[in-house]
């Protein structure tokens, strides 16, 4: 398999690399030409910003959750009835980052390297000018295989620009691609789990118009879709899910609002793909769950913004109650899994009612309780199999007074372990945010108990 495509990396987290990633899409898109996307990495927020741009779902690679086969696999799947041309990819953090800081697994250019794709290094340039090159220059030093193929330079002048960009092509003989001149009314506000969501910004089409604008001015779009180019040819992997329904597909009622808003667009393909209907609901805004579910699935989100408006949703909480007390298979995860505490506490102090069906509390603990790849392995067979992993990730600054005891959890490089995860046989429930395709049997084993759920109402 061979296309065009192209990574967008950076020294360092905050350089501007989404900033840059929506912009190119955009202009492609004004270009004429159909771009996908994807993201570098277990971030659920920054997909969302390539969705805006896009028109079409962003999807995560990664090569912790998924080694190479698989993430090769995962990279060459269809993007439903729409035909790309050309692949972005954004990179995570500085683009050697990986696995506890120390290792190349799961970095951006291990990603990039198993892919066979050029990196396009984004360098935030405000207060620099020569001393870019020898930074530049070390990047390059590092580079084994000789994947960096050009530099931006994000919030530089024009004029700054034409005195570095020949010292670029001169001294490091790589390709300077453009730059983006400071302009604050297009930067992205954080807070503490990274990115405000796209939909909490003004007009953010219209900015990613502008950005487009702008870049069409300073980005060298030919010599972009040159190095996009070089992209070698990859064998075919094989991806496949099974549908276990046999053609009778299950309807999984999943939490979708404004305050659950994290999830990995293959863990729904994985689940659809094995004979799931997704039906989306809100917890804030409807009444009851949807008609004719067998499954529920509560993915992550802010729900810690929101507590007042799902506590007082009493409806959609006996509505929760009374199907997981009857036995309806059940996934949380982080927010959604703080949602079916007894109480949420908010950042003052005051504490909300929710769903109960884990009897614990949640609070802010004012620090990054867990933060970083996990393995988790069962401990019984009861929703995966004695001693079966998958692999997931946690970022999260509440903790609970329940986290369970089903599984082993663990860190892949200094092995600290810990207790964690509600499991039992139709229900899983924690902080940790799972990727379904590192095993797909947590998928078949929940799909299958919807499917004998539906079957026993019927």
């Amino acid at each position: 398999m061979r296309e065009p495509a192209f990574m967008i990396a950076a020294p360092g987290s905050g350089s501007g690399k989404t900033l840059i990633t929506c912009g190119v899409i955009s202009l492609l898109k004004r270009k004429g030409y159909r771009p996908r996307a994807f993201k570098c990495g277990p971030d659920y927020i920054d997909p969302m910003f390539h969705k805006k741009a896009l028109g079409i779902p962003s999807r995560n690679l990664d090569t912790f959750f998924t080694g190479k086969d698989m993430t090769r696999a995962l990279y060459q799947q269809p993007e439903g009835d729409y035909i790309h041309d050309i692949s972005v990819v954004e990179g995570v953090m500085g683009l050697y980052d990986g696995l506890g800081g120390v290792r190349e697994e799961g970095s951006s250019y291990d990603l990039a390297e198993k892919l066979r794709i050029p990196v396009i290094l984004v360098v935030d340039a405000h207060g620099m000018s020569r001393s870019i090159i020898p930074l530049v220059s070390g990047f390059l030093r590092y580079d084994r295989e000789h994947l960096i193929k050009g530099v931006f330079f994000n919030r530089m002048s024009e004029k700054v620009y034409n005195i570095i960009s020949p010292l670029v092509s001169s001294e490091l003989g790589i390709s300077s691609i453009g730059y983006l001149p400071t302009c604050k009314e297009l930067r992205f506000d954080s807070r503490h789990l990274g990115l405000k969501s796209p939909e909490e910004i003004a007009d953010i089409e219209e900015n990613f118009d502008v950005l487009a604008q702008m870049l069409d001015k300073t980005l060298d779009m030919s010599e972009l879709l040159r190095i996009a180019d070089t992209a070698e040819t990859l064998p075919k992997y094989k991806y496949q899910v099974e549908d276990i329904t046999g053609g009778n597909k299950v309807k999984i009622g999943v939490a979708r609002d404004e305050a659950f808003s994290f999830f990995y667009e293959d863990n729904i393909r994985a689940l659809q793909a094995a004979g799931a209907e997704i039906v989306p609901f809100s917890p804030i805004h409807d009444d009851i769950l949807p008609e004719g579910i067998s499954g529920l699935i509560f993915y992550g989100g802010y729900p810690e913004l929101y507590l007042k408006e799902l506590s007082r949703n009493l409806n959609m909480i006996n509505s929760i109650r009374g199907a997981v007390r009857n036995g309806m298979p059940v996934i949380a995860e982080c927010g959604g899994f703080m949602y079916l505490h007894d109480e949420v506490a908010d950042d003052k102090g005051a504490v909300y009612k929710l769903c109960g069906i884990v009897h614990g509390k949640c609070e802010n603990m004012r620090r990054l309780v867990r933060f970083g790849y996990v393995n988790i392995e069962e401990k019984e067979n009861r929703f995966l199999g004695r001693g079966e992993v998958i692999r997931g990730h946690e970022y999260h600054y509440y903790d609970s007074t329940d986290n369970g005891f089903s599984c082993m959890v663990s860190k892949p490089v200094s092995k600290s372990c810990w207790d964690g995860i509600k499991a039992g046989p139709v229900s899983w429930l924690g902080f940790p945010h799972i990727y379904y395709p590192s095993n797909l049997n947590y998928v078949y084993h929940f799909v299958s108990e919807a499917l004998d759920y539906g079957r026993r109402l019927s």
